[in-house]
């Protein structure tokens, strides 16, 4: 079984800061991971390649750094990594990202395509579905359990929904998007990292991809970031102490009767 694992190098979160003058994130000195998300999906590959036998593939689009985050999916299991890197990629929103990633997708052997449900820098958990329309391929999103049909040539999947989870059937190949739950991602052993470093890591520029200029990066993006900013802090709302349960929900009954909740 060929798997593709795209993954991204995101910043710490609880490291993050804001700009307040240019409304851009300070990346400077702030640490950065492998996307959590990401580990779900890269752990979901391994186990089914250790079952079914095969490849599992980490691929990333980013800055030099970014391998960091091939070498840790290659550490917990990855058999080998895809680093597409060119200044030509910078400033792409999720649309050109997904453009380009799906390039070089095509060009490869695949069964699966397991990505994270979203980067926890963006959130906006688009450059997946994304990656399966380009390819036009069946996606399945929100995978919080994964089973491989006795056939061999579907998968079923238990996909989360706000009401409890769908159970989809759906034939490979197939783009899904991994979930908290849908594992426990391994910790990288010291074994792990030390091969890491030896596995076969090739490098794609914009050049060897072979697509327009103008339909990547920044130029191919057709939306922009015009301002990044945290939410305002709220208020600390009100405590009621040192009454009983009784005089407790009478007071709460008489301060939403006058906000008009009741």
């Amino acid at each position: 079984m060929k798997i593709i694992v795209p993954v991204k190098q995101v910043p710490e979160v609880a490291e993050v800061k804001v700009n307040e003058e240019t409304g851009t994130l300070i990346r400077d000195g702030v640490p950065s991971i492998l996307n959590p998300f990401d580990e779900y999906a890269v752990e979901e590959a391994i186990k089914l390649r250790d079952h079914y036998g095969g490849e599992v593939v980490v691929m990333t689009m980013g800055p030099p750094q970014a391998k960091e985050a091939l070498w840790k999916a290659l550490a917990m299991g990855g058999d080998r990594a895809i680093h597409l890197t060119d200044r030509i990629f910078a400033g792409a929103d999720t649309w050109a990202t997904a453009y380009t990633l799906a390039r070089q997708i095509k060009k490869m052997e695949y069964d699966l395509v397991i990505c994270g449900k979203q980067a926890i820098d963006g959130d906006t958990a688009q450059v997946g579905p994304e990656i399966a329309e380009l390819l036009g391929i069946p996606q399945i999103c929100y995978v919080r359990h994964l089973e491989i049909d006795e056939d061999g040539k579907h998968v079923i999947a238990h996909r989360e929904t706000d009401d409890g989870y769908d159970v989809i059937k759906a034939k490979m190949p197939v783009l899904l998007t991994a979930t908290k739950g849908l594992n426990e991602p391994r910790l990288p052993n010291i074994m792990g990292i030390m091969k890491a470093k030896k596995k076969p890591l090739e490098e794609i520029d914009a050049a060897t991809l072979g697509v327009p200029e103008d339909d990547l990066g920044l130029k191919g993006s057709p939306t922009t970031v015009r301002k990044v900013f945290p939410p305002e802090r709220k208020s600390g709302g009100i405590k009621l102490q040192d009454v009983d349960a009784k005089e407790a929900a009478r007071q709460l009954v008489e301060f939403l009767a006058k906000k008009g909740a009741i």
